[in-house]
């Protein structure tokens, strides 16, 4: 196995809980926790169901509090052995089930805990089926010389995954039907089911109040308690070398047979892997296809009237959905790098559907009203995500299909669109930038405070914008068009360009004509102009920029936002909204931007196995925060401890598209 634990970290109850595991389902429903088992987010629950997927996600199941009853000889005559852990309101932990608890690893993205009580080993494996609202909880007993009793009260909820909930006057409808319950938490909630083919479930009803949510502490979070409502109790008994399975799922009639859907979740990952390695040069080795399998966890389906079929990209787990500008960057590794170029087309032919006003959809808000666009970017990695894709496909069909949008979002970007986002006719570089409103990556907003607001001409735009007109000089080439009038305006954008370079810094402005001038930070953003396929800059700039960025942002784990050595740097991201915002772009470390460091550093040094020694720390992060992921951030001061979301799509993206081109 290559992410296994034993006691060294299931007995410590603090780096056990340091530790997560994500199982998801492919429409926006997962299931997350702690090794320990212990709930320390909002965000942690056994079934998160997309009720409007790849939206609406509702907690539904949060957890089962286990206890094994066992002697080895003789059934309902032993000790009792609590195998689960919770923290409440006062901070203490009770009862201490991580005890019982030898190893924890992964078979693909599935967590398995192995118990030992006295003699015996019981597992227990927790995964979901593709594409429905289903989550398997399932118990072996692999070792053991008598008969083990198991109980479990499973506590329910039901509300927004970025909520809580205190005890209020919900009057539960929980009655019996074959082989389970059917819950109803209230008259206008969604049923539920929580149901076994051999086990004992019994209807129960009772407030379970104060469980501390620790992480929701640490994010400065007001409400950091939660209530849930003991449901149901189960009960069984197993056998040596027998196997039960509980299922909670929205739909009525799923399939009951553990054996088989387990089968059926290994089956689909191995398909996965066996995709990828068609695309591969090389064996894939076990970190690369924990990264194939993590890369899964990502793509949605998004159903659109033209297409139920559609595809899209969560940004991150646990509390992100699906961002365009996230989507597109990450596209590349995420479907192209695993032998997926189909969904990379159904994600293109869907966002084209939501350009509006030559723009692509910052993001979908959860509850699914009108896109939000306010993104500058977003549009411009489009570009590059669909020329990436026709690289790796030839596909023409598409490409013919989607170059009335791409004009379209050209023809906008020169006369204006929303939020001053324009082209500058003097020097034919963009401008995107209003009072209040952020445009680029470097979103962080509070209130009305825009920690970062790059008002002007931002690097990384234009970097996108140089290359944009590029590939559609190209593309219209492929098409048989006529592609000159791109070329002449790229031209234009190379000779504006030259205004970013600093000669006494070394290295680029990040904003050009910003409301207080030129705005000199040393941040990542100017990586892309010389990582992109087409470079403004001179092969000396380059050099000197790609120098400048290793000495003063990079680090194990991606690159700092800014340098260590501005006045403005924050070094620890932590604590409220407003501190957390506050320090994301500020000197907290990004896992994404080690793809453009190492395609900028393998344009100027050209060398691949010091290129591989980049990447190589993010593959053993695979063993901490987000077990088997890449993590969205880290501390910009050492030792870079992971922050933010547990799994990131770009940051998993980037690392597999870059260690495939450079693997060989």
């Amino acid at each position: 196995m290559f992410l296994d634990f034993g006691r060294e970290i299931c007995g410590n109850l603090a780096v056990a809980e340091s530790r997560e595991w994500l199982v998801t389902n492919g429409i926006g429903g997962f299931a997350s926790g702690t090794i320990a088992g212990l709930l320390s987010r909002r965000y942690h629950g056994l079934l998160f169901a997309a009720l409007h997927p790849p939206l609406g996600r509702t907690l539904l199941l949060a957890k089962l509090d286990e206890t094994a009853e066992y002697d080895g000889i003789y059934p309902k005559s032993g000790r009792f052995y609590p195998l689960y852990v919770n923290r409440w309101s006062e901070g203490y932990v009770e009862p201490d089930g991580y005890y019982h608890l030898n190893r924890f690893h992964l078979e693909g993205t599935i967590p398995v805990w192995t118990y030992g009580i006295a003699n015996a080993l019981l597992e227990k494996r927790i995964w979901m089926q593709p594409q429905a609202n289903t989550t398997y909880i399932q118990y072996r007993l692999v070792r053991a010389t008598g008969p083990l009793s198991l109980e479990a009260r499973a506590l329910v909820n039901y509300r927004d995954y970025h909520s809580t909930t205190i005890m209020n006057d919900w009057q539960p409808e929980i009655t019996a039907v074959p082989h389970g319950l059917r819950i109803q938490m209230f008259a206008a909630a969604t049923p539920f089911y929580l149901l076994s083919e051999t086990a004992e479930l019994l209807p129960q009803f009772d407030w379970y109040e104060d469980f501390y949510l620790s992480q929701e502490e640490y994010r400065g979070q007001n409400d950091v308690e939660e209530d849930h409502v003991y449901a149901a109790l189960l009960r069984a008994t197993l056998q040596p070398g027998e196997t039960l399975t509980f299922v909670a799922s929205t739909d009525p009639n799923p399939n009951l047979d553990g054996t088989a859907a387990y089968k059926e979740r290994q089956q689909y990952e191995l398909a996965l892997l066996e995709r990828a390695q068609k695309v591969w040069s090389v064996p894939l080795s076990p970190p690369v296809r924990q990264l194939i399998l993590a890369a899964d966890q990502f793509i949605v389906h998004r159903p659109t009237p033209q297409d139920p079929n559609g595809r899209s990209i969560i940004a991150g787990y646990p509390w992100f959905t699906d961002w365009g500008r996230d989507t597109m960057i990450a596209l590349p590794g995420l479907t192209l790098a695993t032998g997926r170029p189909e969904i990379a087309a159904s994600i293109l032919r869907t966002y084209a559907r939501f350009v509006d006003q030559g723009m692509l959809p910052n993001r979908f808000p959860d509850a699914g009203e009108t896109p939000e666009y306010n993104t500058v970017d977003a549009t411009l990695w489009y570009f590059h995500a669909i020329y990436t894709y026709y690289q790796a496909t030839n596909d023409k069909t598409l490409l013919h299909d989607l170059f009335p949008v791409l004009q379209e979002i050209i023809t906008w970007h020169q006369r204006g669109t929303r939020y001053n986002i324009h082209m500058d006719k003097q020097d034919g570089l963009i401008y995107a930038g209003e009072p209040d409103i952020q445009l680029t990556w470097m979103d962080a907003k509070v209130g009305d405070w825009v920690v970062t607001p790059r008002i002007g001409k931002p690097i990384e735009i234009n970097a996108l914008w140089y290359n944009a007109l590029h590939y559609m000089a190209f593309f219209a080439q492929e098409l048989g068009h006529n592609g000159d009038e791109y070329i002449q305006l790229a031209e234009k954008v190379r000779a504006g360009f030259g205004r970013f370079w600093n000669p006494q810094m070394g290295y680029c402005y990040d904003v050009l004509d910003g409301p207080n001038g030129h705005e000199g930070h040393l941040r990542p953003n100017q990586l892309l102009a010389i990582s992109l396929p087409h470079t403004p800059l001179t092969p000396q700039q380059q050099r000197s920029i790609v120098d400048a960025c290793a000495r003063h942002l990079l680090t194990a784990h991606g690159l700092r936002s800014l340098a260590p050595e501005d006045p403005a740097y924050i070094g620890h991201y932590g604590g409220d909204q407003q501190k957390r915002d506050a320090a994301y772009h500020q000197g907290t470390v990004w896992s994404w931007l080690i793809g453009p460091f190492v395609d900028a550093w393998l344009r100027v040094y050209q060398n691949k196995e010091t290129a591989r020694s980049f990447l190589t720390p993010l593959f053993h992060h695979l063993a901490a925060h987000g077990v088997g992921n890449i993590s969205e951030c880290f501390d910009g001061d050492p030792p870079f401890t992971p922050r933010a979301c547990i799994a990131q799509a770009w940051g998993v993206a980037e690392l597999l598209r870059c260690w495939k081109e450079i693997a060989s």
